[in-house]
Formats: structure tokens, C-alpha cells, sequence
């Protein structure tokens, strides 16, 4: 059988990584170690899904290891060499307030970690397809710049009497803002271009918007859609930062963000960058998520507080630009628009 890693098994991006590629006749070894319950507390932990995968899945491998740990992780490698050829790398420290921290574990889960997958990959399975979980604060506030319409529920970027079709991959990454979350991640993406380029590795970077579905355990730090919808259908309370409630972010299905990354690994390139989300199609502001989820579950629910204080270096605009990852992969496109995946959080969370 083929081989895959996958780091992050249990979170949302790894989990359903490993479930396509079971259906795709891998054998797959995850790695977690289930950090995200030391990052947001209990409720968030995602063991119970390791539980789940083991359960369901003959061919799937958990390792409880830390991608911090290069002996660890050489442990694995050394065990199956050439027999990889597939590394989805989606283990992350993933919280721009959290980062904040403690700067140094933020750094060395993000970057460090990063740099261990990259260097044994290249030591003993150089053939193999990597495929990196990046992110748009690689550009850091850079997109605040724009010049924005407020409108009713949402600010939006109208130029020359025209909607924008979001941020490419030209964006600056200089001269902003990131967070320390953004650094430590932006570190990583450029590691990831680099083995790709100078070894000639084959190494896909994806800077994704807002990654979300139904198996998606937001938290008030990480995970806006998933949290926000989770906070209606529980009547519980949300703090809104910043910007009226108006910022604007494009929300992926964790599927349809898969399924680009299995286009890329049948056709892979070297060190390649994407940017990658809902596009303008799955794009939508807080005001009009939560007017959306009320509207499905056919609630009134208002129990939100709108702070005047935006998070540092938060978007008050953010719609990707998916025009260069169509264009290389023409048969990709979206399957899940925002309603369908709100209704699902929902069937999910109830």
C-alpha cells in the first residue's frame, strides 16, 4: 500500500485528510499529540476523534508524537522511507491571540516543526508530494490597505465600479502587521518554498482564508464560522472585535480544500504557491452569518456584544483570489456554498 503521513490527524483539516485518503487505498499514519486542548482547554481537545479514526479505520496508524520531537518523527520515517508519498502537513499552532502567549511554543510547533517534516522528507522520502497548511496572514494587515465601501452588514472593495475578485498571491508579504502567529507561519511557508525550489522537492503551499465544516471545533481564539454558529444554536454569548461586525472573510469546506490538495498531489509542482478559500461566492461578514444562521434555525438570537478593539493585525477584508490554482487545476471547484456548510455546523452541533 501506498503511505501517507498526516499531522494534525485529529484536527479538521487532518481528519478529513485521513478519511479521503483511506478511500483512496493509503495506509495512513497521523500524527497528534492533542495540543489544541492544551491551547483552549478541554472542550476543544480533539482525542475523541483519534478515538473515532482508530475505531473506524483499519488502515489508519495514530502516533502520539510532537512534530517538535525530530526523533520521533525520524522514528516514523526511518520506518517507512520510500514507501511515503504523500505528507499532508496540518498540524499547527493556530491562534493569533494565543501566539501571543507564548511566542516561543507558537514558533517552534509552526516553524520548527515545519522545518523537522521538510529536512527527514527530504532525507528519506525526497520523492514524495508535501502538501503545507498555510495561511493568508502570511500578508500580514497588508489587505487592510484597500479601500473599502462600508456598506450596510459588510465593508467591500469596489474598484472601478466592480467587485474585486479577492487577494492573489502578488500580495506583499512585507511591510505589515502579521501577528506573532502570522511570523511563525509566514517562516514556515517560506521554508516550504525554499525545499521546494532549491532541492526540487514536491512541495505544495496552500494560504488558506477561513477553513471550516461540520467537524470543526471553534473556539472564541480559532474558528470563527464553526464557534459563531455553535454560539446561536447554544444561545450562548459572542464578542464581536472590532470593525461593527462588518469584516468579511471567505469560508472553505474542509472537503472541497481535500480534494484541491488531491489534484495537487497527482499533478504536484515545486514549491508552489496558492491561495485557497470559498472565494467571493463563500464570503460573508458576521452580521450576515449570524442573519444567515438565524434564518436557517429560524431564531431571533442576539446575544452579541460588538467591541470596539479589533484584534491586531485582524482583516477587515479578506476574499481569496482563486484564479491561479483554477487555472493550473481546471477540474477543482467549490462544492459547498456557505449555506450548506452553516447547515451542517448546525446538524453537527445540535
Amino acid at each position: 500500500m501506498k503511505v501517507a503521513i498526516v499531522t494534525g490527524s485529529s484536527g479538521l483539516i487532518g481528519s478529513q485528510s485521513v478519511r479521503f485518503l483511506i478511500e483512496k487505498k493509503f495506509l495512513v499514519i497521523g500524527i497528534d499529540n492533542h495540543m489544541r486542548g492544551y491551547f483552549f482547554g478541554p472542550e476543544s481537545s480533539t482525542e475523541k476523534v483519534t478515538d473515532i479514526l482508530i475505531k473506524e479505520y483499519k488502515y489508519f496508524i495514530h502516533k502520539n508524537c510532537d512534530i517538535r520531537d525530530y526523533e520521533s518523527l525520524k522514528n516514523i520515517f526511518v520506518e517507512y522511507k520510500t514507501k511515503i508519498s504523500l505528507i499532508i502537513h496540518a498540524a499547527a499552532q493556530p491562534s493569533h491571540d494565543w501566539a501571543s502567549k507564548e511566542p516561543i511554543t507558537d514558533f517552534t510547533i509552526n516553524a520548527n516543526g515545519t522545518l523537522n517534516l521538510l529536512e527527514l522528507t527530504k532525507e528519506y522520502s525526497p520523492d514524495s508530494t508535501f502538501i503545507f497548511t498555510s495561511t493568508n496572514k502570511v500578508y500580514g494587515d497588508k489587505p487592510n490597505e484597500f479601500k473599502l465601501t462600508e456598506l450596510e452588514k459588510r465593508f467591500e472593495f469596489i474598484e472601478n465600479n466592480k467587485l474585486s475578485d479577492g487577494v492573489n498571491e502578488n500580495m506583499s508579504i512585507d511591510n505589515s502587521t502579521h501577528s506573532l502567529f502570522g511570523v511563525s507561519k509566514t517562516s514556515a511557508d517560506l521554508l516550504c518554498q525554499e525545499y521546494g525550489k532549491y532541492y526540487g522537492m514536491k512541495v505544495g503551499i496552500f494560504r488558506g482564508g477561513c477553513l471550516t465544516g461540520p467537524n470543526h471545533q471553534g473556539a472564541e481564539l480559532h474558528g470563527f464560522l464553526s464557534y459563531l454558529v455553535k454560539s446561536i444554536v447554544n444561545n450562548n454569548s459572542y464578542t464581536i472585535f472590532g470593525y461593527k461586525g462588518k469584516q468579511v472573510r471567505d469560508n472553505i469546506h474542509s472537503e472541497d480544500l481535500i480534494n484541491a490538495f488531491w489534484l495537487f498531489y497527482l499533478n504536484p509542482k515545486c514549491g508552489e504557491v496558492y491561495n485557497i478559500g470559498g472565494g467571493r461566492e463563500n464570503s460573508v461578514s458576521v452580521l450576515e452569518a449570524i442573519e444567515l444562521t438565524n434564518e436557517l434555525l429560524n431564531t431571533n438570537w442576539d446575544n452579541f456584544t460588538i467591541i470596539d478593539k479589533n484584534r491586531i493585525g485582524d482583516h477587515i477584508w479578506y476574499i481569496t483570489d482563486l484564479s491561479k490554482f483554477k487555472k493550473d487545476y481546471p477540474e477543482w471547484k467549490i462544492n459547498h456554498d456557505t449555506k450548506s456548510i452553516i447547515r451542517e455546523i448546525i446538524k453537527n452541533s445540535i
